[in-house]
């Protein structure tokens, strides 16, 4: 079974490895560093980064401030990130919450889209990859 698009094969490891870590003071706190924390599962002796997951669950913990992370996400910003440069990030930083942040607020800015929170920009851009990036068939 493929959980929420996230390609998890075995919730119930994910699950234990979230319960485990005791998350809900520093979600609570809206304490974002729980996203990198969460994102990496021990998978019966093999670590996994589900990144896209651990957006997904602190989004749904906190709406406007976590943006979620996605395929289509990351194709769109460095598709437009080419071609108007409005940040310094790299590919690879998308997958570091902290800096991932940081890329969607330079587009909001960037775009001067600032009456928008971070889950209506992430909408945009999910809509958008979807748009431009689904195979059709």
């Amino acid at each position: 079974m493929i959980f929420y698009s996230t390609n998890i094969y075995s919730i119930f490891q994910v699950t234990k490895h979230i319960h485990n870590l005791n998350i809900d003071k520093k979600l609570y706190d809206k304490d974002t560093t729980i996203v990198d924390e969460i994102a990496l599962v021990n998978m019966y002796g093999k670590y996994k980064n589900f990144f896209s997951l651990a957006t997904k669950h602190c989004s749904h913990h906190n709406l406007v401030n976590n943006p979620i992370y996605d395929i289509y996400v990351e194709k769109v910003l460095m598709e437009l990130n080419k071609r108007d440069g409005f940040s310094e990030s790299k590919r690879k930083d998308l997958k570091d919450f902290q800096k991932f942040k940081c890329i969607v607020i330079d587009f909001r800015e960037h775009y001067k889209l600032e009456e928008f929170n971070l889950k209506d920009i992430d909408r945009y851009i999910c809509q958008l990859g979807k748009e431009f990036y689904t195979r059709k068939y």
